[in-house]
């Protein structure tokens, strides 16, 4: 048998490439709750009486920080926690998600809200990507645009302070990556994982799953019997996103510890576009009001072109 490098007395049934541990199933779980608790407070993510909304998907990422939050919450009593889940309209695949993020909410005694882009918007992704196929947007980004204004608009309905997304080490460095290949640096320090206010009319955002890799996330999942959705987005393939996933996983495999590396480089970063560029200010959308730092927001023009064809 070989013991766990922590508690020297279970058996090890994980090994950590990364660090050069092994762990036993009580133990890696502590160590990603312990991971998350330090992330939390190394980065002032939360205040003592905040009213958080956890953006719940159905996946395995965010129903494990649903998980999370609510056993960390419960040393907390003066914060409140809420889940939110958005209904893209993605038909035979986010139904059984929806369910899904249901059902971990009743199990853990939290308050759920769904809200769908055919409410706010008035049509569905399968319309867009339907009417949209011709151009070289994929339907991957069409979603985020409208997703990060349905969470916000939702978050506001609640009276949210802080919205909690589920996006784990391997999607920060992913997007950073992505950045830099479109050549967006302003997007890149303001893609930050703490929280930091940008505008009245935004809902701050903080990542606590930011330092947890997303493999680590899953197997979080499968050793607590956790309920999520195994279907992948029908759309995710057509994404970019993929490729940089692929390759850094790659790198990972080879190079252990690479990924953590390219977060600590991501966070340097950021701080020295944060300190120089000081084309980081948000106005008002002409057309809708909402903040933006274009004249006109994305979630507008995305509006605007899916109704002209």
């Amino acid at each position: 048998m070989v013991a766990c490098s922590v508690c020297r007395q279970n058996e090890a049934f994980y090994f950590r490439q990364y660090s050069g541990e092994r762990l036993c199933k009580g133990c890696f779980l502590d160590s990603i709750e312990n991971k998350v608790r330090v992330t939390i407070s190394k980065h002032k993510m939360f205040t003592i009486d905040d009213k958080i909304a956890i953006a719940v998907s159905g996946g395995k990422d965010s129903v494990s920080l649903l998980h999370v939050l609510s056993k960390i919450e419960r040393d907390f009593p003066s914060t409140t926690l809420w889940a939110i889940t958005i209904d893209e309209g993605i038909k035979g695949y986010r139904d059984e998600a929806i369910e899904i993020a249901a059902r971990n909410c009743r199990q853990l005694g939290i308050e759920h809200l769904k809200v769908s882009f055919e409410e706010l918007f008035g049509c569905t992704l399968d319309e867009i990507v339907k009417k949209t196929r011709r151009e070289k947007i994929t339907p991957c980004a069409y979603c985020g645009i409208l997703r990060r204004r349905a969470l916000n608009a939702a978050a506001r309905q609640l009276g949210i302070s802080k919205i909690a997304t589920a996006h784990t080490l391997d999607d920060e460095i992913q997007t950073f990556l992505l950045n830099i290949l479109h050549g967006d640096i302003t997007r890149i320090a303001r893609s930050n994982s703490f929280g930091r206010e940008i505008s009245k009319n935004l809902v701050p955002r903080v990542k606590p799953l930011c330092e947890v890799m997303e493999r680590e996330s899953t197997l979080y999942a499968y050793i607590k019997h956790i309920q999520f959705q195994e279907m992948p987005c029908p759309y995710a393939g057509e994404a970019l996103r993929n490729d940089v996933r692929n390759a850094l996983n790659r790198l990972e495999e080879k190079h252990p510890g690479t990924k953590y590396t390219i977060f600590r480089s991501m966070e340097k970063v950021q701080k020295a576009i944060e300190a120089t560029n000081k084309d980081l200010s948000v106005k008002k959308c002409e057309n809708c009001g909402e903040p933006t730092n274009r004249n006109l927001c994305q979630t507008c023009q995305v509006l605007r072109r899916f109704r002209a064809l």
